[in-house]
């Protein structure tokens, strides 16, 4: 991929693997102009923040007085992250993130900072990042922090998924231990790419499990035979969202070639007759989600910026990562309600009174044999649990910082919180597709609809029949990976 074009979230997902990242002369030549800027200005004896001056409240006191330094301060005064690790694929896609900042050129950041990020892309190299330590305020600082010290060969990294010193992973790769000097470590620090990797990780899942939904939804409807009434384009239209209308065209595109029963009540529960309104309207944030998202990843969060062709020096607060943290939560929030509709649809398939007789949790031996009631347990317990991380984590704002950072968005926290719920919720669907699966099984009738009826063979293939009791949870991740791939390829 060329460092010109624009970043988007399914590219983060590139990132797991070695990844070619093209430097192209445009790009090359505005990073060493602002480099060149920098090293003037700095020269000049005009303060520049976190290059002439210590760092956060200690703005007021000078900072080291050579480069070197400076850079050392920068990152090992934030090397107290703790918590569980980021898996190594969420550790690359914050390097591509910060890469793309760095190259356009506000940073003055060395040539050669960009072309390490480039070279430890094309290996399979990944820095040990803890979860917890950033407030997402003065951008990510501590987990870009550690990105940047297993990239000088200190701390931890992961090779090839192994974890091990961070100086063997590089040799193991390939690389050379990163050199910093002058604003190289600040510059490398200092913004929200690592909200912005894992809320773009999120939102690439959310696009998916929102066709997800779209599909299974349909494939509920015909596989009980339930009536279209529901997804109506005359209704949907007259409800006024866009969204919706649009998740009720996908669910009667499904639907093409399928016929109801005429068995089923008038108006169904609203886990069917709804479904184009709630999916539609999570659909709506996730939408938002993705548009914040890709201005994070195609700004530039650092403090200041250098803009040489008009020889000033900025200081703000683009590292403020706000909008990502509201984006998070309100996608956090519209994936749990697509997990409490999983969840229902799930309970509804289940229970006899409500499938035309269909046998309880879709044993073929009642009592013999349970089927869907060890799925529907978990099922239960995960919503339950995306339920409790549903609070808001952009607005628990706590001073810090000597009250330099008296108000802080917690973007960070948000958007793995949003990349959890969106791993969750694809297991609520696998959960309900071999729900589906079972339910023709057991009695209900094989989807009419031909694109359906596919669907439902490529599930099928690879989740036999329950007949006896067997362990489940391997099919499930299983299931949830078909489920990714049929939606991909209906784009």
């Amino acid at each position: 991929m060329n460092l010109a074009a624009a970043l988007e979230p399914a590219h983060l997902e590139l990132a797991c693997d070695p990844l070619h990242v093209e430097l192209s002369g445009d790009v090359r030549a505005r990073v060493a102009r602002c480099r060149e800027f920098v090293l003037d200005v700095s020269g000049s004896g005009r303060a520049i923040y976190g290059v002439t001056t210590g760092f956060g409240p200690l703005v007021e006191f000078a900072g080291r007085e050579d480069g070197a330094g400076q850079s050392d301060n920068t990152i090992i005064h934030h090397i107290v992250g703790h918590g569980e690790l980021m898996p190594p694929a969420i550790a690359r896609a914050a390097v591509l993130a910060r890469l793309f900042s760095l190259a356009q050129g506000r940073s003055g950041v060395s040539e050669h900072v960009v072309e390490a990020l480039i070279a430890m892309l094309g290996t399979e190299f990944a820095p040990a990042v803890p979860r917890l330590g950033s407030v997402g305020a003065s951008g990510d600082l501590q987990p870009l922090a550690y990105v940047a010290h297993a990239l000088r060969g200190n701390g931890n990294a992961f090779f090839q998924n192994k974890l091990m010193p961070a100086g063997e992973a590089l040799t193991q790769a390939g690389l050379v231990p990163l050199q910093l000097d002058g604003r190289d470590a600040l510059a490398l620090v200092n913004g929200i790419s690592v909200t912005a990797a894992a809320l773009g990780l999120a939102v690439a899942q959310a696009n998916r499990s929102h066709r997800t939904a779209e599909l299974l939804s349909a494939l509920m409807t015909d596989v009980l035979g339930c009536g279209r009434e529901f997804a109506s384009v005359e209704l949907l239209a007259a409800f006024g969202h866009p969204d919706v209308a649009d998740t009720g065209a996908s669910i009667r595109t499904w639907l093409e070639g399928s016929t109801p029963t005429g068995e089923r009540p008038l108006q169904e529960a609203y886990s069917i007759r709804c479904a184009p309104q709630l999916i539609g309207a999570a659909g709506t944030s996730v939408r938002h989600a993705d548009v914040v998202v890709r201005r994070d990843l195609n700004g530039v969060s650092d403090n200041p910026l250098f803009f040489p062709e008009t020889k000033e020096v900025v200081h703000g607060g683009n590292f403020f990562g706000q909008p990502s943290a509201f984006a998070a939560d309100q996608l956090n929030v519209a994936l749990t309600q697509l997990g409490n509709l999983a969840e229902r649809q799930l309970d509804l398939l289940v229970d006899p009174h409500r499938t035309n007789g269909l046998p309880p949790m879709l044993s073929p031996q009642p009592g013999k044999h349970h089927a869907l009631q060890g799925v529907q347990l978990c099922t239960t317990a995960t919503v339950a649990a995306m339920r409790r991380a549903a609070t808001p984590a952009s607005v628990q704002s706590l001073p810090t910082n000597l009250h330099n950072q008296d108000v802080v968005p917690f973007g960070t926290q948000a958007a793995f919180t949003a990349l959890d719920q969106a791993g969750l919720l694809r297991y609520l669907h696998a959960g309900l597709a071999i729900g589906l699966r079972q339910a023709v099984h057991v009695g209900a009738r094989r989807p009419q609809a031909p694109k359906l009826a596919e669907v439902f063979d490529r599930i099928a293939e690879e989740v036999p029949p329950i007949v006896e009791d067997r362990p489940l949870d391997t099919a499930l991740g299983r299931v949830a990976d078909l489920l990714d791939s049929i939606v991909e390829g209906e784009r």
